[in-house]
């Protein structure tokens, strides 16, 4: 099996400093208040698990899945949902939380279909941004880093499906 050794572009340990701030950010806007967090599959499901225990309040949990890369490194342009939340989501704080906004039009169409749906409250957390290749705008309320255009892997994030376990986000390199 031919395996690539991607560049690091951001540390384990940066990582976690951004997600315990990004923790303490939820925690302050939503004092006393519950929040309902939908994990984005497959990709956030690190980033997800990270922060929901670095917020310091009663947190439901429930998961979506949006496919618009396949197997490829590029968006497919079509925006597919393959898991529905299991539960009414109407009158809560939500958070959407993301591996990756880049184009924006997963996180477009996913904000519409749930703004659609009544809560009380709903926000973005993405741990990646890449403003460059934004074609679609999209608010981001919590952001853990900015980044340029290069395809990442790792803490979650894939290339046909594998690098999902590296703790640090790297990039993919064809050229390894």
């Amino acid at each position: 099996m031919e395996t690539m050794a991607p560049d690091v572009l951001i540390s384990e340990e940066d990582i976690a400093l951004r997600v315990e701030a990004l923790g303490k950010a939820i925690t302050e806007e939503y004092q006393g208040q519950e929040v309902t967090v939908i994990c984005v599959l497959k990709g956030a499901f690190m980033f997800c698990s990270d922060l929901i225990k670095k917020i310091n309040l009663p947190v439901k949990l429930d998961f979506v899945a949006l496919s618009s890369y396949g197997d490829g490194t590029a968006s497919s342009g079509t925006v597919k949902m393959e898991l529905d939340l299991a539960e009414s989501i109407k009158d809560k704080n939500v958070i959407i939380v993301e591996d990756i906004v880049d184009t924006g039009l997963s996180m477009k169409t996913l904000v519409q279909l749930l703004e659609a749906r009544g809560p009380k409250t709903l926000k973005v957390a993405s741990l990646l941004y890449k403003p460059s290749k934004t074609k679609h705008s999209v608010s981001i309320d919590y952001m853990g880093f900015e980044i340029e255009d290069k395809f990442v892997i790792g803490y979650g994030l894939d290339y046909a499906g594998r690098y999902r376990e590296l703790p640090y986000i790297g990039v993919l390199n064809a050229g390894n």
